[in-house]
């Protein structure tokens, strides 16, 4: 295991090695998939990876030093989905980040630099895992006093999370990872905290066991779901998919509105329009529910407005608005990733138009224009509000894994293996 530390600026390089005898050879990936069944008749062998450590005192952090491969070996993964993106990982903790940033970036083989942070080519230099944590203190709650490592995006606004790992590669990451976390090139942890996990993830149903044959606590639940629905290439064929009565309720809202009203729809696509914009959505978000209104706070609001901006630069980001006779009557705010539409807030006017329930005309027109430019799948993220299965949403699990610093009553902890080398100049 290679662990190389960058200090803070005008602090020469240094290079710690921390050696293991690897059980694979250089560049193979593992033979078999990760399952809970393989971890449960494994012993918990020793890391055989590289793993490159920006804790919190590095420069650049982790997200500057990785960010040229970080994409890459997102859409190498089990699970890609756009809430690890470079982009909203970074944005995420540069506006709701608190306490310690902490990176791990697994590598396969010996053929790392110690000196060499760059890790530009992923490929070629064998990128196979990222662990993007933050460390902080609880002040209040059953948590009170305990220290907590979570993922970056954890909990309330990055609907779904996860260590970023190359498909087939995560056992192997899995065991890197214990073995820092038990190491004293760690912080001091009491809780390893992994949230929003995809149904799709091995960090719910594989890693615990892992976990456990090391003599640690773990539990796993489900949080929430996050229905989605399949999208066909024709808007009617989509309505056809639906029940029945809500079709019908579609079709009459948004017939009856083109019938009395002048309606108009129009989707955001410059920086020039975008303030504007969010001062509109913002309005309209905090009129639509009280509990939208105390959940936009002047910090929360500050993220959104900077998270536009960059995921508009990006290319993801999806801002419409439903005018109804030339003002502003609903909007939804949401993100394209990869054949993907993700409906993230939303908002609408509940005095003058709420007759004309502007919500459901406009997320019928997005679905619309959503089907016209090719999206495969539209999904309403987390929470099980009514109105996303009367729109043909089904369930997709959301999973938490909690892992507690403490050994099972009656269990012996698993020792960590390895020693720390000397330090050497890069």
């Amino acid at each position: 295991m290679l662990i190389t530390k960058s200090p803070a600026p005008d602090v020469p390089a240094v290079a710690r090695r921390l050696r293991r005898d690897g059980h694979h050879r250089d560049g193979v990936a593992p033979g078999e998939e990760a399952s809970a069944q393989d971890a449960d008749r494994d012993a918990v062998p020793p890391c055989s990876l590289n793993v490159t450590i920006y804790g919190p005192s590095t420069y650049p952090n982790g997200f500057s030093a990785l960010a040229a491969g970080w994409n890459d070996l997102l859409a190498r993964s089990r699970y890609d989905t756009f809430f690890l993106t470079h982009a909203w990982q970074s944005v995420w903790w540069q506006q709701l980040g608190a306490g310690d940033l902490w990176i791990l970036a697994f590598y396969r083989g010996e053929s790392e630099d110690p000196g060499d942070l760059s890790h530009s080519t992923p490929d070629s230099s064998g990128l196979v895992g990222i662990a993007p944590f933050y460390l902080s203190e609880h002040k209040e709650g059953e948590w009170a006093g305990k220290r907590s490592l979570k993922l970056v995006g954890c909990v309330e606004v990055s609907d779904f999370l996860d260590i970023i790992i190359a498909a087939g590669w995560e056992k192997e990451v899995y065991y890197c990872l214990l073995d820092w976390l038990q190491s004293e090139e760690a912080p001091a942890w009491d809780y390893l905290d992994l949230c929003n996990l995809p149904e799709d993830s091995l960090s719910y149903n594989a890693l615990p066991s892992i976990f456990r044959n090391a003599g640690l606590r773990v539990e796993v639940d489900q949080e929430d779901v996050a229905p989605h629905v399949h999208l066909p290439a024709r808007y009617e064929n989509y309505l056809m998919q639906i029940d029945k009565k809500q079709r019908h309720e579609i079709r009459r809202k948004q017939r009856r509105v083109e019938r009395e009203l002048d309606v108009g729809f129009r989707l955001i696509q410059s920086m020039d329009e975008l303030q504007g914009a969010m001062d509109e959505f913002l309005r309209l978000q905090r009129m639509s529910r009280p509990d939208k209104e105390s959940f936009m706070t002047p910090h929360m609001e500050r993220f959104f407005r900077v998270m536009a901006g960059r995921m508009l630069e990006t290319g993801h980001l999806h801002l419409s608005f439903l005018s109804l006779n030339g003002e502003n009557a609903a909007a939804l705010l949401a993100f394209e990733y990869k054949k993907e539409l993700l409906l993230y807030n939303s908002g609408y006017d509940t005095e003058k138009w709420a007759g004309y329930s502007p919500g459901w005309v406009l997320l019928g027109y997005v679905i619309q224009h959503a089907i016209a430019r090719g999206i495969e799948v539209f999904d309403f993220l987390q929470g099980d509000e009514e109105y996303k299965y009367r729109f043909g949403g089904h369930d997709y699990r959301v999973m938490r894994t909690l892992i507690m610093n403490e050994p099972v009553e009656g269990a012996e902890r698993a020792p960590a293996g390895g020693k720390i080398g000397t330090a050497a100049p890069a």
